[in-house]
C-alpha cells in the first residue's frame, strides 16, 4: 500500500525537484551578475548621491560670489570703455602707478566682480538645474538633460546675475530695528517663495512657448505628454533653484546686517581699563565704506541711543575726555563730508550759470548728478552718525559728570555740523535762504525758504523731485531736524538762558567759517529751532 502510494506521487516530486532547481540556478546565476558588478544595484541610490551634492556645490559657488560683491556702500563700476582705456594707458605709459589713479583701480575691481558674479550665476544654473531635474526625469535621457537643461540653465543664470547687479541687490540694506537671526530670515521666506514662483512662471512660460514654436513635438500623443512631462520637470527644477538662490540672498543679508559688538567681555580687564579701545580701533583704523566701519557705526548707534550697554557709554565720558573727543570727530566726519561735498557743488553749478551755458547745455542733461550721488548715497552712513552725535550730546546733559562735552568745544561742533549739512541738503533740494534783518532774528520769518523759479541749481536738482536722489536727500535732511530738535529738546532752557544773556551765539556755534553758509545764517536756523518752528 506504501509502495502504491509513493508511485502515485512520483510525478509530483519529480515536478517540484524541477522546479527547486530551477530557482536555485536563477538565483546563483544573479548572484554571480551583482557579484562581478556590485555598483549595478546601487547605481540609482549612488546618482541620487552624486546629484545631491553636486547642486549643494552650484549654491556654494552662488554663496561664495555673493560674498564677494556684497557691501554696504553702492560702489560704481567702471564702464567697458573706461576699462580699455586704462588699459591702453597701464600698457603704453611706462610709468603703469602713475598712469592709473586709485579710483579707476577700485572701479575695476568693482567691474571685474560683477564680471566674475554673473559668470558664477550662470555656472551655479547649468550645474543646479541638471542636477535637479536629472533626479527628477528618470526616464530622460542624458542628451536632454545636458543639452538643453543645462543650456536654458546657463541661460538663466547669466539673466539672473545681471538682474541682480543692475537693481542693486548686492548693496546690504540695514534693518531699522535689530532682530534676532533666526527671526528675520524667517519674515524674509514668504517674499522669497514669491519672488522664486515669479522667477520659475515667468521662464516656465517662455521655455513652453519656444519649445512648442521651434520643435515639432505635437506629431503624435506620446511625444506630446513626454513634452509636457518635460516642461513640468523643468519648472520644479527652476523654482528649485530660483528659490535656493532666494534664500542664499536673504540668509546673506540677514548675517551681514546683524550687529556685532566691538566690546570686550563684560567684567575682564579690558573692560574695566578701556572699554572702547576696540571700537574706535575700528572706526578709525578700517578702509572706508567697508562692512566692518558700517558695523561699528551701527554698534556705537545703538550704545548711544539705548540703555542696554549704558557701561560702554559711561566710558565715553571719562575725566580726560580724550574718548569722548575721538568718539565725536569720528562721527562728525561723514557729517562733515556731506556738507563740503554738497557746498562744492552748489557753488560750482552757481558758477557755470551763465547764458552762453545755458544755451550750449541741453536741459535733460544730468553732469551734476554724479557730483551728488557720492555724498548723498552714504544716506545710511550719515544718519547713523547724526543720530549718534545727537544721543550723546543729549545724553551728556544728565551723564557728564567732568563736563568734558562743553568744555571740549563738541556741543558747539556738534550743533554746527548738523545745522551745516541741513541747510545744503535743503538747498540742494530746492529751497532758497534769505538772512534777515536783526529785527526779525527772532520771529518765525528769521529765515524765508522759497522755491527757486530760476538758476542753474533748480535746473539740475529741481526737475529731479521724484527721483531717488531727491527722496534719499529728503530723509537725510528728516534725520538732521530729528537729531538737531533732540539736541534742542535736552539744552533747550540752557539755551535761552545763553540768548537772553547773549552768549547763545559763543556757546553753540564754531567760531570759525561753517563748512555751508555763514555764522549768522547757523544762529536765525538755531532760533527757528529753539521755537519749534523749523521744519
Amino acid at each position: 500500500m506504501a509502495l502504491h502510494s509513493l508511485h502515485r506521487h512520483l510525478p509530483l516530486l519529480q515536478n517540484l525537484l524541477h522546479l527547486h532547481h530551477h530557482l536555485l540556478t536563477t538565483t546563483t546565476t544573479s548572484t554571480s551578475s551583482r557579484s562581478r558588478n556590485p555598483l549595478l544595484s546601487y547605481a540609482p541610490s549612488l546618482i541620487s548621491i552624486l546629484t545631491f551634492f553636486t547642486f549643494h556645490l552650484s549654491q556654494l559657488l552662488f554663496s561664495a560670489s555673493l560674498s564677494l560683491i556684497s557691501s554696504p556702500y553702492p560702489h560704481r563700476p567702471a564702464y567697458p570703455f573706461e576699462l580699455i582705456l586704462g588699459l591702453v594707458r597701464f600698457f603704453l605709459i611706462s610709468d603703469s602707478s602713475a598712469s592709473v589713479s586709485a579710483e579707476f583701480r577700485t572701479r575695476a575691481k568693482v567691474s571685474l566682480s560683477f564680471v566674475l558674479f554673473v559668470s558664477a550665476c550662470a555656472v551655479s544654473g547649468f550645474v543646479g538645474l541638471v542636477s535637479v531635474c536629472w533626479v527628477k526625469a528618470s526616464g530622460f535621457d542624458g542628451e536632454w538633460l545636458i543639452g538643453k537643461v543645462g543650456i536654458i540653465g546657463f541661460v538663466l543664470g547669466l539673466l539672473y546675475g545681471s538682474f541682480y547687479v543692475y537693481k542693486h541687490r548686492w548693496v546690504l540694506e540695514f534693518p531699522i530695528i535689530q532682530r534676532p537671526p533666526f527671526f528675520s530670515f524667517k519674515m524674509g521666506l514668504p517674499s522669497a517663495i514669491t519672488r522664486a514662483l515669479k522667477l520659475s512662471g515667468v521662464t516656465y512660460l517662455f521655455s513652453a512657448v519656444l519649445g512648442a514654436i521651434l520643435s515639432g513635438r505635437f506629431k503624435s500623443q506620446g511625444t506630446m505628454r513626454k513634452f509636457i512631462a518635460e516642461q513640468i520637470i523643468f519648472c520644479i527644477g527652476s523654482f528649485a533653484v530660483f528659490l535656493c538662490w532666494e534664500l542664499s540672498h536673504h540668509l546673506h543679508r540677514v548675517l551681514h546686517t546683524k550687529r556685532f559688538t566691538f566690546a570686550p567681555p563684560k567684567g575682564s580687564a579690558a573692560a574695566e581699563t578701556n572699554p572702547s579701545e576696540h571700537l574706535l580701533a575700528a572706526l578709525e583704523e578700517s578702509n572706508p565704506s567697508s562692512l566692518l566701519q558700517y558695523l561699528a557705526y551701527l554698534d556705537l548707534c545703538m550704545v548711544c541711543e539705548n540703555n542696554v550697554d549704558s557701561w560702554r557709554r559711561a566710558a565715553f565720558f571719562e575725566e580726560t575726555g580724550e574718548t569722548y573727543k575721538r568718539v565725536i570727530a569720528v562721527c562728525l566726519r561723514p557729517l562733515e563730508k556731506l556738507a563740503s561735498k554738497l557746498a562744492e557743488g552748489l557753488e560750482s553749478s552757481v558758477d557755470k550759470n551763465s547764458q552762453l551755458s545755458k544755451q550750449l547745455r541741453s536741459p535733460t542733461d544730468s553732469r551734476l548728478e554724479s557730483k551728488y550721488c557720492e555724498p548723498l548715497n552714504n544716506f545710511q552712513l550719515c544718519a547713523w552718525c547724526a543720530r549718534t552725535v545727537a544721543s550723546l550730546t543729549a545724553c551728556s546733559h544728565r551723564e557728564d559728570r567732568f563736563g568734558v562735552a562743553q568744555l571740549s568745544g563738541s556741543n558747539a561742533a556738534v550743533i554746527s555740523a548738523l545745522l551745516s549739512c541741513l541747510l545744503a541738503v535743503e538747498t540742494f533740494m530746492g529751497k532758497k535762504t534769505n538772512i534777515q534783518s536783526p529785527s526779525h532774528l527772532m520771529g518765525p520769518a528769521a529765515i524765508k525758504w522759497a522755491t527757486l523759479s530760476t538758476g542753474r541749481i533748480d535746473s539740475a536738482v529741481g526737475k529731479k523731485r521724484g527721483g531717488p536722489l531727491h527722496s534719499k536727500a529728503y530723509a537725510i535732511a528728516d534725520v538732521l531736524r530729528t537729531s538737531i530738535y533732540q539736541v534742542v529738546s535736552a539744552f533747550h532752557d540752557d539755551m535761552l538762558n545763553s540768548a537772553k544773556a547773549g552768549l547763545l551765539e559763543k556757546d553753540w556755534v564754531i567760531s570759525g567759517k561753517p563748512l555751508f553758509g555763514s555764522r549768522e545764517l547757523l544762529m536765525q536756523k538755531l532760533r527757528l529751532f529753539l521755537d519749534f518752528r523749523a521744519s
